[in-house]
Order: C-alpha cells, then sequence, then structure tokens
C-alpha cells in the first residue's frame, strides 16, 4: 500500500479518527459539553482533505476498489454538512443520554464514514462493505433512547436492513458469477459483450434475476415503495436528530451508488429501456403511496416518514430519465444531484425545529405545533419555509431541484411521469400546509415564549438559510452538480 491509495481516503481515515477521539475524550473527561464542539471543529479535517481532493484530477485507488473524482467529493461535501448539522442540533438533545453521549457522537461519524467511503466504492465487496458499516450504527443510534418504541425501531431497522444486505449480497453473487468480476468497470463491458449475442436481458434469467435483487436491496437504503415498510417506525422511534440524518444522508449516498452503477454498468441499449420502465413504475408508485399515506399522519415524524418515502419517488423521476433514450444522459442525473443538496438542506432545517419544539413539549405530535408563531416566531418562519420548500414552491430550493428532475423527464420522453410528479406535489401541500395551518392558527395551551436551545436553533439557521440562498440562486450547485456528473460519464 502506498502512500497515493492513503490519500484518497483521509476523509475517511480522518473521519475515524474523530470518532475515536470523541471516545477517548469522552472516557477520561466529566465535561461532556466538550464533545459535541469538539466534533464541529473536527469535521473541518476531513472537509480540508475533501477540498484538496477535489481540486486533484480523479484517481483510484486500492487496485480499482474505490474511485475518487468530483462525483464522490460532492456526496462527501453532503455527508459532512448533514453530520454537522445533526450534531449541532443535537447539542442539546445529547443529554437525554447522560454517560453515553460520547457513544452517540462517535456512532454518528462512524456511520459517516461508511457514506463516504460508499460515495467513492467502485467494487462489489468494497460497496457491501461500506453499506455494513453505514448500517449497523445506525441500527444502534435508532435504539439509543431506552423506551419501548425505540428499542423497537432499533430492532426493526437491525433486522430488516440484515434482510435487503443478504438479498442485495445475493445478487451481487449472481452478477459476480454472470461476469466473472466483482470491479463495476469490467462488469459493464462482460454485460455489454453477453447481451451483444442476444435479444435483450430476458435471454438470461441469472442477469435479470440479479438485477431484481440488486434493485431491492437498494430500494430499502432509498426508502422506495415496495421496500419501505421500516421507515414510519424507525423514523418515529428513533432520536429526532438521527431521524434527521437517515433520511437525508442515507437517502443521498444510496443515490450515488445507484448512480454510479448505472453509468459504469448498464450503460448500453439493452438494458436502458428495461431499467427506464422499473424506475419509472417504482418512481410514480413511491411518490402517490408516500403522499397518500402522509395525509394520514398525526405523528409529525412518521408523517415526514412517508413524506421521504415520497420524496424518494420524486428523485426516482431522475434515474428514469437518465435511461430513457438508448444511452445515459445527464439532464436526470445533474437534477438529482441538485435534488439531494436541496433536500439536505430542507429536511434538516424541518427536523430541527422538531428537535426543539419536542425538547419543550416532550411530544412529537403535529398538535405540539400549535400556536408555535406566537411562542417562538423565528421557529415558525423556519418550519414553514421548509414545508413551502419541500412541496416545490419558489424561492425555496425545492422548487428548483423539482424543475430540474420533471424537465429532465419531459426532456427524455416521460411527460406523463412528470404529470404524476406535479400531481403528487399538489397531493403533498395537504398535509405540510396542515403543519403550517396548526402553527398559525391552533391556540396553544400556554402562551409562554418557548426556550430554544442554541443547538438546533442554529442548526435550524444554518439550514434555512441554505434553503433560500441557494432557492434564489442555485448556479453553485448546479455548477457542481454538472462537474460532479461529468467525471463519471462514460
Amino acid at each position: 500500500m502506498d502512500y497515493i491509495n492513503l490519500e484518497l481516503i483521509t476523509p475517511e481515515i480522518s473521519m475515524v479518527l474523530l470518532a475515536g477521539l470523541i471516545i477517548i475524550v469522552d472516557l477520561f473527561s466529566s465535561n461532556k459539553k466538550l464533545l459535541a464542539p469538539l466534533c464541529l471543529v473536527g469535521l473541518l479535517v476531513p472537509l480540508y482533505f475533501c477540498i484538496s481532493l477535489a481540486q486533484e484530477s480523479a484517481a483510484g485507488g486500492f487496485k480499482g476498489t474505490i474511485q475518487v473524482d468530483n462525483f464522490s467529493i460532492f456526496f462527501k461535501y453532503i455527508i459532512i454538512l448533514a453530520t454537522g448539522l445533526v450534531i449541532l442540533t443535537s447539542i442539546t438533545y445529547g443529554k437525554r443520554f447522560d454517560k453515553h453521549q460520547g457513544e452517540y457522537y462517535s456512532l454518528i461519524l462512524l456511520s459517516a464514514t461508511g457514506m463516504m467511503l460508499l460515495a467513492s466504492a467502485t467494487e462489489l465487496i468494497t460497496i457491501y462493505i461500506a453499506l455494513e458499516l453505514t448500517a449497523l450504527p445506525i441500527a444502534a443510534l435508532a435504539a439509543f433512547i431506552r423506551e419501548k418504541k425505540s428499542a423497537e425501531s432499533g430492532m426493526k431497522f437491525l433486522i430488516l436492513s440484515a434482510v435487503s444486505s443478504a438479498v442485495l449480497l445475493y445478487g451481487m453473487v449472481l452478477i459476480y458469477g454472470f461476469t466473472g468480476s466483482t470491479h463495476l468497470s469490467e462488469i459493464g463491458p462482460a454485460i455489454a459483450s453477453q447481451l451483444s449475442n442476444s435479444s435483450g436481458i430476458s435471454d438470461h434469467g441469472v442477469l435479470l434475476f440479479s438485477v431484481i435483487l440488486i434493485t431491492a436491496g437498494f430500494g430499502f437504503k432509498i426508502s422506495a415503495v415496495p421496500f419501505q415498510m421500516w421507515a414510519p417506525d424507525v423514523y418515529e422511534g428513533a432520536p429526532t436528530p438521527i431521524t434527521g440524518f437517515l433520511s437525508v444522508a442515507s437517502k443521498a449516498v444510496g443515490f450515488a451508488i445507484i448512480l454510479r452503477i448505472l453509468y459504469m454498468v448498464f450503460d448500453n441499449e439493452a438494458l436502458s429501456s428495461d431499467w427506464t420502465s422499473m424506475m419509472a413504475v417504482l418512481s410514480a408508485i413511491s411518490m402517490s403511496v408516500g403522499n397518500l399515506i402522509a395525509i394520514k399522519q398525526n405523528n409529525i415524524k412518521r408523517m415526514l416518514a412517508y413524506s421521504t418515502i415520497a420524496q424518494a419517488g420524486y428523485v426516482m423521476v431522475g434515474l428514469a430519465a437518465m435511461t430513457s433514450d438508448t444511452t445515459l444522459n445527464t439532464s436526470g442525473p445533474v437534477g438529482i444531484l441538485v435534488y439531494l443538496a436541496g433536500y439536505t438542506f430542507t429536511n434538516l432545517a424541518a427536523f430541527a425545529v422538531i428537535t426543539a419544539v419536542s425538547e419543550n413539549s416532550g411530544d412529537d405530535s403535529i398538535d405540539s405545533f400549535s400556536g408555535l408563531i406566537k411562542r417562538s416566531p423565528i421557529l415558525a418562519g423556519i418550519m414553514t419555509i421548509s414545508m413551502i420548500s419541500l412541496i416545490g414552491i419558489p424561492p425555496t430550493i425545492g422548487f428548483m431541484a423539482k424543475i430540474y428532475i420533471f424537465g429532465a423527464a419531459v426532456e427524455s420522453n416521460l411527460t406523463w411521469l412528470a404529470f404524476v410528479g406535479v400531481i403528487n406535489s399538489v397531493i403533498s401541500a395537504y398535509y405540510y400546509l396542515r403543519v403550517v395551518k396548526t402553527m398559525f392558527m391552533n391556540s396553544a395551551s400556554e402562551n409562554s415564549q418557548m426556550k430554544t436551545s442554541i443547538g438546533p436553533l442554529s442548526a435550524a439557521v444554518i439550514s434555512i438559510a441554505g434553503t433560500v440562498v441557494f432557492g434564489l440562486y442555485p448556479r453553485p450547485i448546479i455548477e457542481l452538480a454538472r462537474e460532479a456528473i461529468s467525471t463519471i460519464v462514460g
């Protein structure tokens, strides 16, 4: 192993070292208030390494198992941003864990390490290991509150994650048996060679079955229908900051590896049409199921769980659009990256507000937001903008993201899918605006001013600033997304 290989994973190494440092400080110091600030300062190190790697040309390492390019760096930025905002949100929430705050923060950092590695992975075994490094800490974090719901949340996530990992691994094994390689760069040409002598994927049962299994495995990671059954219970039972982390960072990196596999493996005519049909149907179903069930929810975390299922459907519009032609195009993937970046800002702002409100009320119901405009006008304003962005109303980043996603569908002759997306956006307005109505129109049980901790408030302000600023001026994110996609286009 040479220095070049180690240099490529310096962000991941620094993240692991930071997690270790947090555990050591927690062990020898009785002042737990040091842990969150130390995490936030420490995150500047992996951020620095990411910026340094972004200034260099794309490079592969560890015998082709990872690829560090603008594409992977884009997602590492998102993961570091999400990690920082979640830790900031957890500053006061972490006091619930008393003597276990060190473990709480270190597990967040270790999960983020797996996500960062996954964004760079280009080999099946590396992908699987990175997925497990991502999932296992989250399973522990989901059960971190010593309550029945939290324990159920962690157990459900652990069991269903294990099942989805087994399904995904079985699909990978079949791909290896069909192509003789675990490297994505070799799997693509091998599949193309096999399909060139046949009428399509239907002539190769093993390949078809493996694609179905891999789709199911990744469908769980991004909580797409019909693999979403874990999301509502896990979102409700997990600590609120972890729910926010799971809703954005895990989803973003799931789409990252799907995009890389699509470009490196499925970039051929025989597979693109089948993939388009499957993604378009799953997208329409995910949008519709998520939005319709969200209408009936009274717990705001469950409501946002079904919302994130619908949001996965919106992002999958971009996946369908990118393969609607005989070769992969870039308008859909650029829209996906813009959407994921905007969703990170928007959803984390919402969960920061939810954390602040639940700290005061001890309740996660939508009714706990009654009269919030009088108790905390700042939080009410932030939550309102978040809901507007999730609907896709200007001048927020959510509006720009949906314009790109639906525009890509129209350009790719998937106008019907864009129409389904617009209709679902209108449907979603009902339950998003219900939260706004509760904050502004309902009377609070107590009219005293709500005390808001500096951590959740700071995270909410930073997140909503990104939502509005990039909604008004989205060019920086769009340019970063285009540069990222350009590095993986074959």
